[in-house]
Formats: C-alpha cells, sequence, structure tokens
C-alpha cells in the first residue's frame, strides 16, 4: 500500500514524517522512539499538521503502476 498526501507541500518536513507514520497505523509512542522525540512533540506535530489541512489518498502500488 502507499500513500499519496495532498497538502503536503503545506507541511514542514516533520510534520510529513508525522502524518506518514501515524496514518500508516503507528502509535505517538512508536513514532516519538522512531524520530527521537518526546510523544507531547509528536501530538504538537500532528496537530499542526491537521490545522494546515491535508487529505491521504491510499492506494494499492498496482494503481500507480498504470
Amino acid at each position: 500500500m502507499q500513500i499519496e498526501i495532498r497538502g503536503a507541500e503545506r507541511l514542514s518536513f516533520r510534520e510529513r514524517q508525522v502524518v506518514v507514520l501515524k496514518e500508516t497505523g503507528n502509535s505517538a509512542q512508536a513514532i516519538a522512539e522512531q524520530l527521537k522525540l518526546s510523544q507531547a512533540t509528536v501530538a504538537t506535530l500532528y496537530n499542526r499538521a491537521k490545522a494546515k489541512g491535508y487529505q491521504i489518498q491510499y492506494s494499492t502500488s498496482s494503481e500507480f503502476k498504470g
């Protein structure tokens, strides 16, 4: 499965990282450990990204092959 973030240009690099990890099912604790951030920072980044507005498009890899 692949995801596309619509509106990603409005997000910072870290916000995009958190969104991708969160949208693929990772917990805030797992994201914090992986990115070496506190859980509070992960929550802040995710909330900022949501406030900026983005949309997630999920697709299987075969849809991208054309």
